[in-house]
């Protein structure tokens, strides 16, 4: 039997890198993926950029760490988007880093913990046009 993990409307297959939600199934890029899995295993808590980029990077990568998080997630944002026709589920925490905003289902933990706390929202997209578009 794969190893799955439940979280929210989702399931993830550790094994595949399969992402199941909503009726659809996509399989995660490896970048995707391990931050998905920091994000999963923090249960709602934050994941900085530096362990993010510790993670994915060896110490002697040289790549534009910062735009190539911000694409990584983005395109994980995406991901969840897409296999649930739903928004919202990767929160920026400014200036510390990222937390997943969704239930966690898990056998051991006992009953499903709420991942929204009091007073915890995730950001509403700004409706102004950027800089250069004014």
């Amino acid at each position: 039997m794969p190893d799955l993990v439940r979280f929210g409307s989702f399931e993830l297959n550790l094994e595949t890198a399969d992402l199941s939600g909503g009726g659809r199934t996509l399989r995660l890029p490896e970048q995707q993926f391990r931050i998905l899995q920091m994000l999963l295993d923090r249960k709602g808590g934050v994941v900085s950029r530096e362990e993010i980029r510790k993670r994915l990077w060896p110490s002697d990568t040289v790549v534009e760490f910062d735009r190539s998080i911000n694409a990584a997630i983005l395109k994980l944002r995406s991901a969840l988007r897409e296999a649930s026709n739903d928004d919202g589920f990767i929160e920026t925490v400014a200036r510390r880093g990222y937390r997943l905003m969704v239930s966690f289902d898990s056998e051991d933990d006992g009953p499903t913990e709420p991942a929204i706390w009091i007073g915890c929202r995730p950001r509403r997209r700004s409706r102004r046009l950027p800089t250069r578009f004014r």
